[in-house]
């Protein structure tokens, strides 16, 4: 499937440049935008695995009406790229085109605005969804503590975990697309199915509603624990990692079928088959993009060739080799 920055090129006198004596050529005038804007930003920081290059650009938007204008200038003649948490991702070492956006706290709010109804932030994260949906009373909600992630991630990839996922939940969610229209999509027209759906190419998530069911506070607080502790029981928390690698295939554990092939504990440079969780690959800390995502493809070839079985890459890719 291509990713984002696969195969777009600055071949046509569009690239940025930050050649001139420390100066700053901008893709669009930035009169009147009160965000940040920053060539050649260095993406590594923010991402699970800490590798990566540097975005061409990286903008971090004030607030809503700040993104609208930096995006109706843009007018989507330049590829953009939604960053959460970067949880769920590979940023490659060539670094992303065109422009990545990187929502702040101004994206993160989360707020009860209806009977079992939670409206959020697209940078909000699942954990600040769950505990606050907790404090309302409002159950139904407590998977999104076992996601990783921001809410505009999760809405876009039909997150779920423990026997849930956001199809279940979702109102609808309001997206603002590369040229700076805003459109509302409801659960069915986003046509989910399993960690994917048909948010259009380029477009990001600033808000979305979802609904529970009452429940005791008490209750959905011991849920939430329960799931954190089975996170940390069986996961790599603490390591450079990026969450499930893979998906599950059709009757099958994608965990079980890479152990089954003899992969727990394989290495390529520095990145290293989870010896803990055999669906989580590791930055055992000199590794690059390219070794994370060759030793994806290794486990892949081994798991086929053991099963049969085509295992499908859940972490998102991104960029140029």
């Amino acid at each position: 499937m291509n990713q984002p920055g696969d195969s777009y090129e600055y071949d046509n006198g569009a690239a940025p440049t930050c050649a001139v004596e420390g100066g700053v050529s901008s893709p669009v005038p930035l009169e009147g935008i009160r965000g940040k804007l920053t060539c050649k930003a260095p993406l590594a920081p923010y991402t699970w695995f800490k590798t990566g290059g540097p975005a061409d650009w990286l903008f971090e938007p004030a607030d809503l009406e700040d993104l609208k204008a930096f995006l109706e200038r843009l007018g989507g003649d330049i590829p953009v790229m939604a960053l959460g948490l970067g949880s769920n991702m590979i940023v490659r070492d060539g670094g992303v085109p065109g422009v990545v956006v990187r929502l702040g706290k101004a994206f993160a709010g989360v707020a009860v605005t209806g009977e079992n109804e939670i409206t959020c932030g697209g940078g909000a994260s699942g954990i600040l969804v769950a505990s606050t949906a907790r404090d309302a009373g409002i159950a139904g909600l407590e998977f999104l503590r076992g996601i990783p992630g921001t809410v505009g991630g999760f809405v876009r990839m039909n997150g779920g975990a423990y026997g849930r996922e956001v199809a279940d939940v979702l109102l609808d969610c309001t997206v603002i697309l590369h040229e700076g229209a805003f459109i509302t999509l409801n659960a069915a027209e986003l046509e989910y199915s399993y960690r994917h759906s048909a948010l259009p190419e380029g477009a990001i998530v600033v808000a979305a509603r979802f609904r529970g069911h009452p429940g005791d506070p008490a209750a959905i607080g011991a849920e939430m624990d329960r799931i954190a502790a089975a996170r940390e029981a069986s996961q790599p928390l603490r390591t450079k990692t990026g969450g499930s690698t893979f998906k599950n295939p059709d009757g099958h554990k994608a965990w079980a079928l890479v152990d089954a092939a003899g992969c727990r504990g394989l290495t390529l440079g520095g990145a290293q088959v989870s010896e803990k969780h055999t669906n989580f690959l590791i930055n055992t800390g000199t590794a690059t993009s390219a070794d994370i995502e060759g030793l994806g493809e290794m486990v892949r070839d081994k798991v086929y060739a053991q099963s049969g079985v085509n295992l499908e890459w859940e972490i998102q890719r991104v960029g140029r080799p």
